[in-house]
């Protein structure tokens, strides 16, 4: 969510006009005007069914981004790999396919993507080249040595939509959330982004983006009280957040949009609202009171947000991409004049760099704090310190793993003694899209695990494999297999565990475990095994039987469906063909007919257990593919035309 606010170019978009026609005539020219409507969720399934009818690349590509917009960077990761490798795919995908792997935390497979990448356009930067690839190697050394430190999520703010910016104000918190609120509509989802009958506005309760609610500012006044929206008027139906307050309470900034009558729009073309700074000051009656337009606004022109204004009121730092800036979006200062206005923009040339530089923070001891994607990190935006030396920005530190993440890391702030308060990240095993964290760092480490992950029909070892640690209802620890392939994590007790094995190229596995119970310090072993993705091969599912002359899913056939159902859970980019054989006694017709109404019930069950419909499909064989010699008129034993009589299923993608 954080992009669409302040992301590479701090635009909420808003699109104007007078509508389409009623119907395309193909799918995929719907999904290019979902794509092109930012209705990311509409595009992805439009596209899914193109790329079935037709495995096209511009389907693929679009695919990539409509996934890696949206934030899912499994899926995002896949569609680049796919798309990379097609005839007529540019350079381009190879690098988003590098930065999908990032994110997904495979440093050593997005090393080789990086080099790949710089190898075939020639002229990539050297300096650009050496952020990718010491970010690579940087982000594998601090994943296989931690920080004794651990991030807590605070379900008692968080959704399963967007929640972040979470700041300290009198005793409570507020933060910035895009979950639906009773009675204002917004519940509903998936939406498309305008409505289709001449308005001139987008729609007022939901943001098609992400199919849910504006960002609106919550306020949990005190632990024990319930969230509630902040009380500010802030004259907009649409975005509103982040915020930041004065030492005193009484006046804060914030972001929003508007639909401005400044703004310039052209009938049937986007039209960009740029992301505007307002302040507020509370009166002697607890009222806050009309906002008031930042000096610097430019709702044509460019976008400001993340504001942090310092305790005195008299420095107000922000992210933006006004013109003459360093990166994408830089990071500025104003300062009050002897007037009490705001002098002119000053870029923070010593932090910004040529990506994103956002999310500014000061801490009691001037310690300046931010988030960029422009430097060394794990990938996405990571958290930097910038220490105070001779009273200006000196050495700037990664503030390491797990505090940082594959993700975006951002929204950091501190209290007044100094202790970490709160971070925002859409790191993986979150509540929603984007979560508020604390951190714990008491965590006492008293068992260790240790294992291996192997090829499983080879044996051999697997290096570079990803390996997960999950608590259950908890945070996620990752790390890369060595050259033997062996992994290791520190466990704290009486602690239940999910540890995941993935690489490229291969089925997942997962295996649980837990230090309950445990008195006494130990080793725990757990080694994995990968089954490599082979495609279009048959794999029979087992002990599948229908009723004579029947195609309803009996209870003893749902067990051994449930399985597949787990390989696609555990396997999220896989899609399936499942196919439904019969012996060769019958008619032909009738049992091409038959298998074909019995590979459509297995599917639907499939489906009705929560499996996208788009990766799975149904396909009845009849007995066109016999194992054996027992076609029409062969005398055979029972047990021949058994194994006949098959359910199997094959991997049509990875």
């Amino acid at each position: 969510m954080k992009r669409i606010l302040i992301g590479a170019c701090l635009s909420a978009y808003f699109l104007f006009a007078t509508g389409f026609p009623a119907r395309a005539q193909y799918v995929i020219k719907d999904a290019d005007k979902a794509y092109e409507l930012f209705n990311y969720s509409k595009a992805v399934d439009l596209y899914e069914q193109a790329y079935q009818k037709k495995k096209s690349l511009h389907a693929a590509e679009r695919l990539a981004s409509a996934y890696a917009m949206v934030y899912n960077y499994k899926q995002a990761e896949s569609w680049y790999a796919i798309a990379s490798q097609m005839p007529g795919s540019r350079p381009e995908n190879i690098l988003a396919y590098a930065r999908a792997l990032q994110s997904n935390s495979k440093y050593s497979e997005a090393k080789v993507q990086y080099l790949n990448y710089i190898d075939k356009k020639k002229d990539v930067p050297e300096k650009q080249q050496a952020v990718w690839v010491s970010s690579c190697d940087s982000a594998l050394k601090w994943i296989r040595n931690p920080k004794k430190t651990e991030l807590v999520n605070q379900v008692a703010l968080n959704s399963a939509q967007s929640d972040w910016g979470a700041v300290d104000y009198q005793g409570g918190v507020v933060f910035t959330s895009d979950r639906a609120v009773k009675g204002s509509g917004s519940e509903q989802e998936n939406k498309p982004f305008l409505r289709f009958d001449g308005s001139k506005e987008p729609d007022k309760q939901v943001y098609g983006w992400t199919g849910n609610g504006y960002l609106k500012l919550y306020v949990k006044p005190s632990p024990t009280d319930s969230l509630q929206l902040f009380p500010l008027k802030a004259g907009t139906s649409y975005h509103v957040g982040s915020a930041s307050f004065t030492g005193d309470g009484k006046t804060m900034y914030f972001t929003l949009t508007r639909i401005s009558s400044e703004l310039e729009k052209v009938k049937n073309k986007p039209t960009t609202v740029n992301v505007e700074i307002y302040s507020s000051t509370k009166g002697t009656d607890g009222v806050w009171g009309e906002p008031v337009s930042f000096a610097y606004n430019d709702v044509n022109g460019y976008s400001v947000g993340d504001p942090f204004i310092t305790k005195d009121g008299n420095s107000l730092y922000f992210a933006s991409n006004m013109p003459g800036g360093v990166g994408a979006t830089d990071i500025y200062v104003c300062l009050k004049t002897d007037a009490g206005a705001w002098g002119k923009p000053i870029n923070l040339k010593e932090v910004n760099t040529e990506g994103n530089d956002r999310s500014p923070f000061f801490d009691d001891k001037d310690n300046f704090y931010f988030s960029s994607n422009g430097r060394t990190g794990m990938g996405g935006l990571d958290v930097f310190m910038a220490l105070r030396e001779g009273g200006s920005i000196g050495r700037i530190e990664n503030l390491g793993y797990p505090l940082n993440s594959p993700q975006d890391d951002f929204g950091f702030s501190l209290n007044e003694k100094g202790g970490i308060v709160y971070l925002s990240s859409n790191r993986e095993g979150g509540m929603g899209s984007d979560d508020i964290y604390t951190i714990d760092q008491k965590m006492i480490l008293a068992f260790k695990l240790e294992g291996r992950v192997f090829d499983k029909n080879s044996n051999q070892p697997i290096a570079g494999a990803l390996v997960s640690l999950a608590k259950v209802n908890g945070s996620i620890l990752k790390t890369e297999t060595d050259e033997n392939g062996s992994y290791r994590f520190n466990l704290t007790k009486e602690t239940e565990y999910n540890v995941s094995a993935e690489k490229t190229g291969y089925r997942s596995d997962v295996e649980n475990l837990a230090t309950i119970g445990l008195t006494t310090s130990s080793v725990l072993n757990q080694d994995l095994y990968l089954e490599a993705i082979v495609i279009d091969k048959g794999i029979r599912i087992e002990n599948i039987y229908y009723d004579f002359d029947k195609w309803n899913i009996r209870a003893d056939a749902a067990v051994e469906l449930d399985k597949l159902v787990k390989i696609m859970t555990d396997n999220p980019t896989i899609w399936i063909e499942l196919g439904s054989h019969t012996d060769s006694r019958g008619k032909d017709g009738y049992n091409l007919n038959l298998s074909q109404k019995r590979a459509e019930s297995a599917v639907q069950y499939i489906i009705s257990k929560g499996i996208d419909k788009n990766r799975i499909t149904a396909k009845g064989y009849g007995e066109t593919q016999l194992l054996n010699k027992c076609a029409n008129g062969v005398a055979c034993s029972e047990t021949d035309h058994q194994l006949n009589r098959r359910t199997e299923f094959k991997i049509v993608k990875q």
